[in-house]
């Protein structure tokens, strides 16, 4: 019997399968589509101080096998959602996490406070967006540091640092994430891209650049999963980026990551969890292993 129980720093987990940010809406609307029971926990949508209009349409394009978004995080604002999402949690049968955003390290506090405060059982913080003057915190290690540090001061419960593979050092960036208290590192975020829709002759989306995520960017997160593990061990890592198969569950957790994050693959089939946690346990049995947490970086000693 393979045993699939899963630890992320201080967060035990049935499952190894996380529900990506922004994926699975704020999740209470994804629970007639899915079973969440073949999940770990779900990351609910981004959520800011005040609401976010988000970038005007199109602002989602299909890319060859992988996706282009440039949605611009729009949401209603922390005091609408914990008003109006947040008391429908509990019901869900599954954890879930808050995902924080802010264009300022005061903004990023508020929203962490206040869904601590609601409990939520551990906050992501989603550190690929601009600040006010435009600089992509997930970019800076001192950024970076600067916001892990202000929430870890603020709030009790687990918070992760949600990383970009855009980021010239990924390994600095993480490790100053941890050293300002994050419990675990989201590796990764979507990479940039962009696409021309030839016909209209215009840009695929209208932010002209946007996140490309999907089966290729999996490679990309692989090798960030590794760097990152190389140089820091000890610091748990949720592995995302184009995962769709219990093949896909193993590489990652071979690489280094403690868990996983499915995203893209929800708009392809909704229900895949299912179907990945049958394809990793009969992988695991094929390979001889019991307990998949067992495998974690094994791919790279």
């Amino acid at each position: 019997m393979t045993d699939l129980t899963t630890v992320l720093g201080p967060v035990t987990m049935r499952s190894p399968l996380v529900a990506g940010s922004g994926t699975v809406g704020s999740v209470v609307e994804f629970v007639d589509v899915t079973d969440f029971s073949h999940y770990g926990a779900a990351v609910a949508k981004s959520v800011s101080a005040e609401p976010w209009e988000g970038r005007p349409a199109p602002r989602l394009a299909p890319a060859g096998v992988g996706m282009l978004n440039g949605i611009g995080i729009q949401n209603p604002g922390v005091e609408a959602w914990l008003r109006e999402v947040a008391p429908g949690l509990a019901r869900l049968g599954v954890p879930v996490w808050g995902s924080v955003v802010g264009a300022t390290v005061g903004e990023f506090v508020t929203v962490a406070a206040a869904m601590a405060e609601a409990g939520l059982p551990a906050l992501e913080v989603n550190l690929s967006c601009p600040n006010l003057d435009g600089h992509l915190f997930a970019l800076d290690a001192d950024l970076t540091a600067e916001v892990i540090g202000a929430i870890r001061r603020e709030v009790a419960v687990p918070v992760a640092a949600k990383l970009s593979p855009n980021a010239e050092d990924i390994v600095r960036v993480a490790a100053a994430s941890a050293e300002a208290g994050a419990d675990w590192v989201v590796l990764t975020n979507t990479v940039w891209g962009a696409g021309i829709d030839i016909e209209q002759r215009r840009p695929l989306l209208s932010g002209v650049v946007g996140g490309y995520s999907g089966p290729p960017l999996k490679p990309i997160a692989i090798r960030c999963v590794i760097e990152v593990h190389r140089a820091l061990p000890d610091l748990p890592i949720l592995g995302m980026g184009g995962i769709a198969s219990g093949r896909d569950v193993v590489e990652f957790v071979l690489a280094g990551a403690s868990a996983v994050g499915l995203g893209t693959v929800h708009f392809a089939e909704p229900r895949a969890a299912k179907r990945i946690l049958r394809e990793t346990r009969r992988l695991l049995t094929q390979m001889g292993e019991s307990r998949l947490g067992d495998l974690t970086g094994q791919g790279i000693r």
